[in-house]
C-alpha cells in the first residue's frame, strides 16, 4: 500500500477532560481484526491451505518468526500473559524438542529456506533458557530460515536472571535488539508485585548490549501498579532517562484479578485512582517529550534517530502482534504454545494449553487452536486501522482506487462519527481525507475503533484495557 509520510514536530497534546469524556477501553490493533474474533472453525487444514497459497505467490517474500516461551522462575502478580511457573529446566528442554518437532510440521508447507526479517523471542521469560537451551533453538532456526543482515532479531530480558556473558551470547547468536522489563525501581511498589529488580542489575544488562553491538535497547515501564504515584514515579522516571534507552513503553495496568488469578494476590485498595494514573501519565508524557523522546503513537517512545522515530517520520511504520514495527508488513509465523501468526488474509493460533500444545504434535497436527480468514471488508478496514495507528491520516482516494468503492457511501456511518469525533478536536476533516491532530494521537485507539465493524455488530466477551 502508498505510505503516507509524517511531516510534522508536533508535540502529542494531553487532554485529560477530553480522555476522561471518551470510551475508556478498546483494542490495542495489533490485529484486524482483533484475537477475540478468532474462532475453532479456523484450523490445521485452514493454515495449511494459507501456507500453500502464499508460497505459489510469494516465494521470495521475507518472512518474520516468532517464538514463545512460556517459562518463568518467578511470578509477577500483575502478568496477564500465557506462562508457565517453574525453576525446573529440564521442561524447556522437553518444550524445545516440540518447538522443533512443531517447525520441521511446518516446514513442507514453507517450501525452502527464507529470508528472515524479523525473528522475536517473547514469553513468558525467553532468557529462562540456557544458553545451551537458546543455541539449540537458533540451530532449528537456522535449519529453517536464512538470517538477513538487515534482520530485526529481537528478545524479551529480565535483567534479574541475565548475566552480562549471556547478554554478549544473545549477540553472537544473533539478536541485535532487546527489550528490558524494568515496570518500576520503587521498592515498595515491587514488593507489592513481586518483582524485585536493582538498578544495578538492569543498569549491567543495557549497558552489555551496547558493548555487544544492539542496535536498539527499549525498556518497558508501567503505570497504575499498587502504591504508585506522582511522587513515587518521579524518580524511577529520571534513573529509566539517565540509562539512556533508544525507545520506550509505557503501558497501563489493567487490573482483572476476575480473569487473571495471579492478580488476586494483589491490594485493589493499593491501586492508584483514574486521576492518579492520568497524573502518572501526563507527567510521564512531558517529562520525556520534554527530554527529546518522540512520541510514536499510543504508548511508545523512541530517540529522534532510532528507527521507530524515522519510519514515523517516512510514513512507513508498521505495526503487528510486538507492536510498532519498521518493517513493511511481513507474513509472521508464530510457533510455540499460544502464539499467533499472520499469513496473507489468514490469522492462527496455537492452542493455549501446552498439554494440548503437546498433543496435536505428538498426533503429528500443527498445534492451531483456532484463527480467522479475512474478507474483503476486513482487509479493507485492517489497511485503514493501520494507517490510522502507524501514519495518523486516511486519504479516502486512495482507498476508492485500491478497493473501487465510493468511500463516503460504503463508510457513511462511521464519517458521522468521524465527525463528531472532529468536534471535539480529535481529527481534523477534509474533502478527501482526515488528520489525527496532536490531542488526538493520544486516543488513536478510539479512532480506530470507529472504523472496526465487529466492534459495532458483533457481540465479544473479551475485556480491553484502558485506550489510555
Amino acid at each position: 500500500m502508498k505510505t503516507i509520510a509524517i511531516h510534522t514536530n508536533n508535540q502529542p497534546e494531553f487532554d485529560r477532560e477530553l480522555i476522561a469524556g471518551l470510551p475508556a477501553s478498546g483494542p490495542r490493533y495489533t490485529s484486524y481484526p482483533t484475537a477475540d474474533r478468532f474462532h475453532n472453525g479456523f484450523g490445521e487444514t485452514e493454515y495449511a491451505n494459507a501456507l500453500e497459497l502464499r508460497g505459489l505467490g510469494a516465494l521470495n517474500k521475507p518472512l518474520s518468526l516468532y517464538i514463545h516461551i512460556p517459562f518463568c522462575n518467578t511470578i509477577c502478580y500483575y502478568c496477564g500473559c500465557n506462562k508457565i511457573i517453574t525453576k525446573d529446566k529440564s521442561r524447556a528442554d522437553a518444550y524445545i524438542e516440540y518447538l522443533e518437532r512443531e517447525m520441521d510440521l511446518l516446514a513442507p508447507h514453507l517450501s525452502g529456506r527464507h529470508q528472515l526479517a524479523q525473528l522475536h523471542f517473547g514469553g513468558g521469560t525467553p532468557t529462562f533458557l540456557s544458553d545451551e537451551q537458546l543455541e539449540r533453538v537458533f540451530a532449528m532456526i537456522r535449519k529453517h530460515f536464512q538470517l538477513m543482515p538487515s534482520g530485526e532479531y529481537s528478545i524479551e530480558i529480565d535483567p534479574r536472571k541475565v548475566s552480562r556473558d549471556t547478554v554478549f551470547h544473545l549477540g553472537r547468536l544473533g539478536f541485535n535488539r532487546m527489550s528490558v522489563g524494568i515496570q518500576d525501581f520503587d521498592p515498595k511498589v515491587q514488593a507489592a508485585v513481586n518483582r524485585i529488580q536493582t538498578v544495578e542489575e538492569t543498569r549491567e544488562v543495557i549497558e552489555a548490549a551496547r558493548e555487544a553491538g544492539f542496535k536498539s535497547v527499549s525498556v518497558d515501564l508501567i503505570y497504575g501498579l499498587p502504591h504508585q504515584s506522582l511522587e513515587s514515579i518521579k524518580p524511577t522516571i529520571d534513573t529509566v532517562l539517565a540509562l539512556d534507552p533508544d525507545r520506550l513503553a509505557l503501558y497501563h495496568y489493567a487490573h482483572l484479578p476476575h480473569i487473571f488469578k495471579p492478580q488476586r494476590r494483589i491490594d485493589t485498595e493499593a491501586v492508584p485512582g483514574s486521576e492518579e494514573k492520568l497524573d502518572i501519565l501526563q507527567y510521564a508524557v512531558h517529562t520525556l517529550t520534554e527530554r527529546g523522546y518522540v512520541f510514536i503513537g499510543m504508548d511508545h517512545f523512541a530517540k529522534p534517530d532510532d528507527e521507530l522515530a524515522v519510519a514515523l517520520r517516512e510514513g512507513w511504520l508498521q505495526r503487528n502482534f510486538q507492536g510498532y514495527s519498521t518493517y513493511a508488513d511481513c507474513d509472521l509465523v508464530a510457533i510455540g504454545v499460544s502464539s499467533i501468526g499472520k499469513i496473507g488474509s489468514t490469522y492462527s493460533q496455537n492452542e493455549r494449553d501446552i498439554d494440548a500444545y503437546y498433543a496435536a504434535i505428538d498426533a503429528g497436527r500443527l498445534p492451531i487452536m483456532r484463527g480467522y480468514q479475512l474478507n474483503r471488508d476486513d482487509i479493507l478496514r485492517r489497511s485503514i486501522i493501520q494507517d490510522l495507528m502507524c501514519r495518523f491520516a486516511l486519504d479516502f482516494q486512495l482507498y476508492e482506487s485500491m478497493f473501487g468503492i465510493p468511500f463516503a457511501q460504503y463508510f457513511k456511518a462511521e464519517l458521522a462519527d468521524l465527525q463528531q469525533l472532529a468536534q471535539l478536536g480529535l481529527i481534523t476533516m477534509r474533502g478527501n481525507g482526515l488528520k489525527v491532530t496532536p490531542k488526538g494521537r493520544f486516543l488513536i485507539r478510539n479512532i480506530a475503533m470507529v472504523f472496526d465493524h465487529h466492534l459495532r455488530h458483533k457481540e465479544t466477551t473479551a475485556k480491553y484495557s484502558q485506550t489510555v
